[in-house]
């Protein structure tokens, strides 16, 4: 049977592995026949991933992409190992609901630097030479706040509306390199993070959200299915889109 979804031979990494998107999309991808390295800071919670992949040739790596511009010479010495990459997803985020009036510098700077610093690092360190192989694949994780407006995540809808022009220009940059950079825009997810977001809610703050996603909440499953297409054949002649993934949240 064919699939076109195969990702047999190929080395992804993934970012926020730990939990949540991350974990599901290197579960997924590791189905569909890649190897993974996978990326966070809970050496345990990593453990845990790896041992739920399939296949072989898995790894996990503890780092703290705060330090974004040790990023491309890190990257470096982990594909001294695994090898070139042939994909990256830039899954790991923060969000913090801040209303603008208590919102700070740390604020903005803290969300910032893991949602669009550190995805600008991976995308530099992606691109040098034995890094990656010949062509390859971004995947970056935005959001639906980065398309419409939120109350109390100004910070959080900056950093998510920068990572799809950020997406835009490096498709424009890496296209001679043969290199697609796609993101994601999921709608509210029922990962840890998510139900993190619902339990600042009223009980008919939450319901209302709930009834803006036409079809319910998603699981980070659904957006992992959209992820390993962006980063297979099935989306060869895609870049520089954003995959709203988001229950019709972004319809009305």
């Amino acid at each position: 049977m064919i699939n076109p979804m195969d990702l047999a031979g190929r080395t992804v990494l993934v970012t926020g592995a730990s939990s949540g998107i991350g974990r599901e999309t290197a579960r997924l991808i590791s189905q569909l026949g890649a190897r993974v390295v996978l990326v966070g800071r809970n050496e345990e919670r990593l453990a845990e991933t790896l041992r739920s992949l399939d296949g072989e040739g898995h790894r996990a790596e503890l780092f703290d992409l705060s330090s974004a511009d040790e990023i491309p010479r890190w990257l470096k010495s982990v594909t001294a190992s695994s090898g070139p990459l042939h994909g990256l997803v830039h899954s790991a985020g923060i969000i913090k609901l801040c209303p603008l009036r208590v919102s700070t510098s740390q604020t903005v700077e803290d969300v910032m630097g893991i949602n669009v610093k550190a995805a600008i690092g991976l995308a530099r360190g992606f691109c040098q030479k034995n890094v990656r192989a010949s062509s390859g694949s971004i995947v970056f994780l935005s959001s639906v706040t980065g398309l419409t407006g939120q109350a109390g995540l100004s910070a959080y809808a900056a950093s998510k509306g920068a990572i799809i022009a950020l997406t835009k220009a490096l498709a424009v940059e890496l296209a001679g390199e043969r290199i697609r950079v796609n993101c994601v825009a999921p709608g509210l997810v029922t990962t840890e993070m998510g139900q993190g977001q619902l339990s600042l809610l009223t009980p008919d703050q939450g319901a209302a959200l709930k009834s803006m996603h036409l079809l319910g909440f998603g699981s980070a499953h659904d957006v992992a299915c959209a992820i390993a297409f962006l980063l297979a054949e099935t989306a060869r002649w895609i870049t520089g889109t954003t995959l709203v993934v988001d229950g019709g949240y972004t319809a009305h």
